[in-house]
């Protein structure tokens, strides 16, 4: 035989490998001393999968009972991340933050593999009563019935070692926050200083950002974003805050009451001075409709005070709290009241020293890291409350991780006149 024939040879061995028959069975379950009567009648030969398959697109996946579900409803699953981020696993509702782990036994993955009774041709024979089945089987007068034996090939598609666990966090809301600041909208003048390249449309944001359709939607209204042209933009905080002065403006010029306000003579008034497309996003993001009052709205007082906190707090200054809280309240259209409760992740409250004093900082130019976060968060004030650090660390925590847990691990805790306070570890 020539060296070609012997390769060709084995090429065909290869291509043809030994097939289970019926007598290989029956040898099996001799030498297993089983009795083939007390077996059910079908059996299945399996067969691993070749070492030149490609199985590389045969990935096992964990599915939580709302990922199951939204499968079975025929929506859809959808992997998210960049080429620095770590991969994240969406449904339209939820995200999840996936991971490879080890499986401790190895799982096959068999197509139509039959189970229990779907290997039963016919009943099997019960035992007497009384008796086992091992009894059954020695002193059954019918030893010598043949069992009719079917034997089926299934082939091994893959095996698995490890496979992807999916847990359940926050939306990564921080990208939606740094894209958008990029191309801020400060009035059509300033419009030809925008890069158009860094613009997206609501669906490319959507595809770029590590969170669900309905979680994005929340991050939208989160940051006060808006269509504008085609585009979703956030507002200059100082155009932005010029804008809804003048809407504010509105209340005592019309004598309309807070949960009166006209829709299309508030786009009528501010025709001019800012384009239509800003007033009416501006107008959706910041009022509500009034419950009762068909076509009337109603200014959202945290909303409105958030804002005009935010103006009055600048960077590295310092305010007295009883200074700034008047100065707040009086910059607030009347029948609205400041509350410290608006300040949640806008700026910080000092008790420390003799006078109480309050200054900026906002959450979200604090870095993505917990650790470098939490320094910070202990340099601006060294003894903190659960309820003042929670806005800052809650994007961190799950469904399984507390804000609670967090704080055990990254900070030290001490009571003081029945107050609990946090202090950094170091």
């Amino acid at each position: 035989m020539s060296e070609l024939e012997m390769e060709v040879d084995l090429e065909e061995n290869e291509e043809k490998p030994y097939v289970r028959t019926l007598e290989d069975v029956q040898s099996i379950i001799k030498h297993a001393k089983l009795d083939a009567k007390n077996l059910t009648q079908v059996t299945q030969a399996l067969y691993y999968p070749s070492s030149t398959m490609d199985d590389d697109n045969l990935k096992l996946l964990e599915l939580d009972t709302h990922m199951h579900q939204q499968i079975r409803l025929g929506q859809k699953l959808y992997f998210k991340g960049g080429h620095n981020e770590k991969i994240v696993l969406c449904t339209e509702e939820k995200t999840y933050d996936v991971k490879g782990a080890e499986i401790s036994n190895s799982l096959l993955l068999v197509p139509d593999l039959k189970f229990a009774a779907a290997t039963s041709t016919s009943p099997l024979k019960s035992p007497r009563a009384g008796t086992s089945s091992l009894e059954t089987s020695l002193n059954d007068d019918d030893d010598d019935v043949s069992v009719d034996r079917a034997l089926e090939q299934r082939k091994v598609l893959k095996i698995f070692h490890e496979y992807f666990e999916c847990r359940e966090i926050r939306p990564r809301y921080r990208k939606i926050y740094e894209l958008l600041q990029l191309t801020r909208y400060s009035g059509p003048e300033n419009e030809e200083y925008i890069d158009r390249k860094l613009l997206f449309t609501y669906d490319q944001l959507l595809d770029t950002v590590q969170c669900s359709r309905k979680q994005f939607d929340e991050g939208l209204i989160q940051f006060r974003a808006m269509e504008f042209e085609g585009r979703m933009r956030v507002l200059e905080c100082e155009y932005e805050m010029r804008i809804v002065n003048f809407m504010l403006g509105l209340l005592s010029e019309n004598s309309w009451a807070l949960d009166e306000v006209e829709y299309e003579e508030t786009l009528s008034a501010l025709e001019g001075i800012a384009p239509t497309e800003i007033v009416k996003g501006l107008f959706r993001i910041y009022t509500t409709p009034t419950d009762g009052k068909e076509g009337k709205y109603t200014y959202k007082e945290s909303l409105v005070s958030r804002i005009i906190a935010q103006n009055i707090l600048q960077p590295e200054l310092k305010f007295r709290k009883d200074e700034f809280m008047s100065t707040w309240q009086e910059a607030l259209p009347e029948g609205m009241r400041c509350d410290e409760k608006f300040l949640r992740g806008l700026g910080i409250i000092d008790r420390e020293g003799i006078t109480p004093c309050i200054r900026s900082l906002v959450e979200e130019l604090l870095p993505t890291n917990i650790h470098e976060r939490m320094r910070i968060l202990f340099k601006n004030k060294a003894r903190w409350t659960k309820e003042e650090m929670e806005p800052y660390i809650e994007c961190f925590s799950t469904p399984t991780l507390s804000v609670s847990t967090l704080l055990a691990k990254h900070a030290r805790s001490l009571t003081e006149n029945g107050v609990r306070y946090f202090v950094s570890k170091h």
